[in-house]
């Protein structure tokens, strides 16, 4: 029987070998006879904390003590108390002496002492950490206290540890004993191992070992003076050396004054329970503490509440301590977003914090927690994901990209709500560099081919833009296929201005894809009509286009001639002035989005001239009509959460269908771009003159070098 209940106390291993984890260094100090060392788990590597306390004796008072405290820590649960992981108990001879040493193994965590000094808090900011660690503290306190009736008996800095959250824990349980007030017949001590603590840290009657007024006195009456010389410590900055120590009170904040002299109240029953110090003291309302607060209990609040909050967060972490905000704001924001009780607005305050860490610890803290929003159903966190993929789409491997992000993304293209559309298309200019071939072709072509029959002009415009930014990843076959039908066919026959404008750029941008054969019968053919574009913008890049594909076609001809035919079909974009701006205007286009002008021009090729190229209608400046054109009223990005989710009409220009089941049919190499065919006399569509007004916005781009 004895041997069970030891084995009960003394955990599972037999000895040190069986111990699963691995011993590291020690820290500096450690409460009482105890010492403090890291940990790694032999199973994961995962890091943990080791304390071992060793006596010569086996019956040595200090080894008594520390079974108590093994035994009081692993039945004591609570969020601010040290949670237990395992325990032994080892025997060794040294010499004719047997050595007893008891192993107890818990979450990793740092000595307070040491941990105060790497943050290297001061002013504001310090208080207002030790705030909200007084509160976990006294929670932890006030748990022993009121609701278990057990008096912890030694209170200190020494009893106190600080997680790599950087919360304040509690522990050190070898003093901690049952209050046996009712007991009105005991006279023997209460707290058996009292001896332990230093006589710096006992309040007088504990002093004077006055067990009967001790009894009588209410059950926080020891652990509330043990929390006013923890206040003392923590203050100073120094352990408290006697207990006349406790009289300077020059170190302790204002607000928290009356509250501390309460606590080290020299009547025991006049002492504040440490309930009514978390409920009560003004010390404790800081915006740290209210942050933390609110998002601890974030289910608890509604909608409303939540969004006004998440919408100040990022503003109010900058005035919070750095290392607090990354440790463990960033873990709740992270955690609240991945199980769905943090709202959309919750991914900006998400991503600022993120911006403050290494690359690594971005990819290891952030990154798995935005791949699984893209799993949301939500329009409004797909939205946010979309609104700001530039901050952390360069961080997505291919892998992750290719199999977990982009399956969610492609619903986008299919939405009925145009924004969302756009949203997605601009999207594709950061992840297709990252998908596969299999992907590029099997699927996002598809896609793009019916944007570019989209009703919104603003999609129409900006899918051939990102074809111009992609070409150079697809593979030379697709190429083919795809590019002079998307730019001529379609793009330079659209009915708006600034996509017939973009066709000609993609064109110029693209021209190192293309043989002389090509430019000859099928992209200068077309580009001459549009000299005579009733858009005047649409005539100049006409007019420079042909310029540069006469001049390509010229260079070749004068190296045909001098007998050079390797390089005579490989002049490109690289050797004409006023295409590497293609690329640049579709980064603009995700941060000057609702730029409004006056007009709907498109840049020239070779000049940093804006274009105008067109979003839909969420963005402040829009584009008006004439009364004769159809107009297309497309949903504002405040009403984009309540509209059905809906496949997009199948496109039934003539140009091509796109096939059902998208997602089923990679195999296929069916692009929509497969049947289209060159006419023998192209002609520009006629054209409306748009103005910014109310149909859709406007970008600024410039597709010169």
């Amino acid at each position: 029987m004895l041997k069970f209940l030891k084995g009960v106390v003394a955990g599972s291993g037999t000895g040190l070998k069986d111990l699963p984890y691995n011993i590291g260094d020690p820290y500096p100090s450690a409460w009482g006879s105890w010492s403090h060392f890291r940990g790694t788990s032999k199973d994961d590597g995962s890091p943990v904390s080791i304390f071992s306390l060793t006596g010569s004796n086996p019956q040595d008072g200090h080894l008594a003590a520390g079974r108590n405290g093994v035994k009081r820590l692993r039945t004591v649960r609570h969020p601010n108390i040290l949670s237990f992981l395992h325990s032994t108990e080892v025997e060794s001879f040294d010499g004719p002496c047997p050595k007893v040493t008891i192993y107890i193994v818990t979450e990793p965590v740092m000595p307070f002492s040491e941990k105060i000094k790497e943050l290297g808090l001061e002013g504001k900011q310090r208080d207002e950490y030790y705030a909200w660690g007084l509160q976990e503290v006294a929670k932890a306190v006030s748990f022993l206290n009121n609701d278990c009736k057990l008096v912890h008996g030694n209170v200190c800095m020494s009893s106190v540890v600080v997680t790599q959250t950087l919360d304040w824990k509690l522990h050190a349980f070898d003093v901690l004993s049952e209050f046996d007030g009712a007991n009105a017949t005991a006279t023997g001590p209460m707290l058996q191992y009292e001896w332990l603590v230093g006589l710096q840290y006992k309040s007088m009657e504990l002093a004077n070992t006055d067990w009967a007024t001790i009894r009588k006195s209410p059950p926080w009456a020891i652990d509330s003076w043990g929390l006013g010389c923890l206040i003392s410590e923590i203050f100073s900055g120094t352990k408290l050396g006697k207990t006349e120590e406790l009289r300077n009170t020059a170190s302790i904040p204002k607000s928290l004054l009356p509250d501390y002299q309460r606590l080290l109240s020299s009547m025991p029953s006049r002492r504040l329970n440490t309930s009514k110090l978390i409920e009560n003291s003004e010390y404790f309302q800081n915006k740290l503490v209210d942050t933390i607060h609110f998002m601890e209990i974030l289910s608890l609040k509604d909608s409303v509440e939540k969004d006004t909050f998440f919408r100040k967060l990022p503003k109010l972490v900058e005035q919070l301590p750095r290392q607090i905000v990354l440790k463990k704001l960033l873990p709740l924001l992270a955690s609240s977003l991945e199980f769905g009780s943090a709202a959309a607005t919750a991914l900006t305050a998400l991503l600022k914090m993120g911006s403050w860490l290494s690359a690594e610890e971005f990819s290891l803290k952030v990154l798995p927690t935005v791949v699984k929003l893209f799993a949301s159903n939500d329009r409004a966190v797909r939205v946010a994901l979309l609104q700001h993929i530039d901050q952390y789409g360069e961080s997505l491997s291919a892998q992750v990209v290719d199999e977990q992000v982009y399956p969610h993304v492609a619903t986008g293209f299919a939405d009925t709500s145009a924004f969302l559309r756009e949203l997605t298309l601009k999207s594709m200019l950061i992840l297709a560099p990252k998908l596969s071939q299999r992907t590029l072709s099997g699927s996002l072509l598809k896609y793009l081919s019916k944007l570019q029959v989209d009703e919104e002009p603003a999609i129409r415009t900006n899918t051939t833009i990102l074809l111009g930014n992609i070409a150079s990843y697809l593979n030379e076959g697709t190429r083919k296929r795809v590019l002079i039908n998307a730019f001529t066919v379609r793009a330079l026959r659209d009915t708006f201005s600034p996509a017939r404008g973009a066709g000609v750029m993609a064109l110029c941008a693209t021209s190192s894809y293309y043989d002389m054969t090509e430019i000859a019968t099928r992209i200068l053919p077309n580009i001459v009509v549009l000299v005579i574009d009733p858009d005047s913008d649409v005539r100049s890049k006409a007019f420079q286009a042909v310029d540069q594909f006469l001049q390509i076609v010229k260079q070749c001809n004068e190296k045909s001639n001098a007998g050079d035919t390797a390089d005579a079909g490989s002049l490109g974009i690289s050797s004409m002035p006023g295409n590497a701006g293609l690329l640049g205007w579709a980064m603009s286009s995700l941060t000057l989005k609702g730029k409004a002008s006056d007009q709907a021009p498109v840049a020239t090729a070779n000049s940093v001239t804006p274009a105008t190229i067109t979003t839909s209608t969420s963005s402040p400046g829009l584009i008006e009509t004439p009364s004769t054109a159809p107009v297309h009223r497309v949903s504002s990005s405040t009403d984009f959460a309540d509209q059905p989710m809906a496949p997009s009409p199948t496109s039934t220009d003539g140009w091509g269908e796109i096939e059902n089941g998208i997602h089923e049919e990679h195999d296929s190499d069916k692009d929509g771009w497969d049947d289209i065919e060159p006419l023998d006399e192209p002609k520009p569509s006629p054209v409306w003159k748009y103005s910014c007004g109310s149909e859709a916005s406007c970008f600024t781009t410039s597709f010169s070098a």
